[in-house]
């Protein structure tokens, strides 16, 4: 494809079409899409095994690339609650009548063509489709190589429902892998109304830093749990081994272990042997190093400069030993990516504080970071976590996919 110029036009012409669909239309071609994920489970699980078969069985990214039963099963119950949801177009925010008779309200609209760029997770692609139409949204989606068999059949699933319901297909469109396109679609300020990457910081510098269409970050999690002197040392061992473990490629996964200097022993004397049976490895300061080396840790190494604030997404975590919660939200503050962050403690003065203090999307007291999830939050979906604060922060899902309209009813007045 020479340029992706008559998708953008399609795009911005599907919007035009959606804008009007009714509420229960939406809900509608939603559980026809769910109905249709389910019947062709066998062909989206070959088309994700080629995609599989490319890739390395030690790239971290090949767990997010996977789509086997169960997750092609969620992905159909994640697009019923979404059919569920209350339609946020359409409500009117505030109306007045002034003196001279005019009625004003402000009403909730949507943005129109929404592109995201997303890289080895194939369940973005029905997250995005389904949150766009349920907002009466038009989507351009452009995920990554490595997922792209996966993806169109995914899209060719939505699109043949689209179809079947007399809408214009391309509603949803799924924009070519070539690198070419992406600068264009970056550019595309007269088609797209707003871009989400989601995915690398690479991918989110990159874009944030070449795009003339509006920005709206999502993606990297650099997330610590900070267990605190007075902390249920049981109850932090299952929180920290649960943050890091249980889904280790996600951004809401655990990648830095805080632990106050009084209790570091303990903690990771209940904490090593949980991190070891799934062989984590773990990279630790001095102090928490001359621990972990006493307990023989198997995954031992010391850790560098660079391994604090780095996103492992994968069997890898930091650990760090600070002197108290001043040093812990200090050590956050330099080094968090404002996404999710933990405290484990028995103190509600200190709870409050690091609850209050720390600046992120999501911040947690004894409980994991993995909790940080659109559909977890009650909202059905999400395309991402937000973790900048203009328009939308946290799981970005179906209510922060509009944007607002004034209008204005008269009869003849002029000013």
């Amino acid at each position: 494809m020479k340029d992706i110029k008559d998708l953008l036009i399609n795009a911005s012409e599907a919007s035009v079409s959606i804008r009007s669909l009714s509420a229960t239309k939406k809900a509608l071609v939603l559980n026809a899409i769910a109905d249709e994920l389910l019947a062709n489970e066998a062909e989206i699980i070959a088309e994700n095994l080629k995609d599989l078969n490319r890739m390395d069985n030690a790239n971290p990214k090949k767990d997010r690339l996977l789509l086997n039963k169960e997750r092609i099963a969620a992905l159909a119950q994640s697009t019923r609650d979404v059919a569920q949801l209350e339609d946020p177009t359409g409500k009117v925010l505030s109306t007045q009548k002034m003196e001279n008779g005019l009625l004003i309200q402000k009403k909730t609209v949507a943005l129109g063509v929404v592109g995201v760029i997303y890289e080895s997770r194939p369940n973005v692609t029905i997250d995005v489709a389904t949150l766009c139409i349920r907002s009466g949204n038009a989507c351009l989606l452009r995920g990554g190589s490595d997922a792209d068999a996966t993806n169109l059949c995914l899209v060719h699933i939505i699109r043949d429902v689209l179809r079947a319901y007399h809408l214009n297909p391309n509603i949803v469109q799924l924009l070519p892998v070539d690198r070419k396109h992406v600068e264009e679609l970056l550019t595309a300020d007269k088609y797209v109304d707003i871009l989400i990457p989601r995915g690398s910081q690479e991918l989110i510098d990159f874009v944030r830093q070449n795009a003339k269409v509006p920005v709206i970050e999502t993606g990297a999690g650099v997330c610590h749990t900070y267990v605190e002197k007075s902390a249920d040392l049981e109850k932090a061992a299952k929180i920290v081994w649960n943050a890091k473990v249980s889904r280790p490629s996600v951004c809401n996964a655990l990648d830095t272990i805080l632990l106050d200097e009084e209790i570091a022993s303990d903690a990771l004397a209940l904490i090593a042997p949980l991190l070891a049976q799934d062989k984590v490895e773990v990279f630790a300061d001095e102090k928490a190093y001359a621990i972990l080396k006493d307990l023989k840790y198997p995954l031992l190494k010391v850790a560098e400069a660079e391994d604090f604030g780095r996103e492992f997404l994968s069997m890898k975590c930091s650990v760090k030993v600070v002197g108290n919660t001043k040093e812990a939200l200090q050590h956050i503050q330099k080094y968090s990516s404002k996404h999710s962050e933990a405290i484990v403690s028995q103190n509600e003065e200190k709870i409050e504080d690091f609850l209050n203090q720390v600046d992120a999307a999501a911040v947690y007291a004894n409980a994991s970071t993995r909790f940080t999830d659109g559909g977890v939050f009650g909202l059905g979906a999400e395309i991402g976590i937000s973790t900048q604060k203009l328009h939308a922060r946290g799981p970005f899902a179906l209510e922060k996919l509009v944007t607002e309209k004034w209008v204005v009813k008269g009869d003849g007045q002029i000013r």
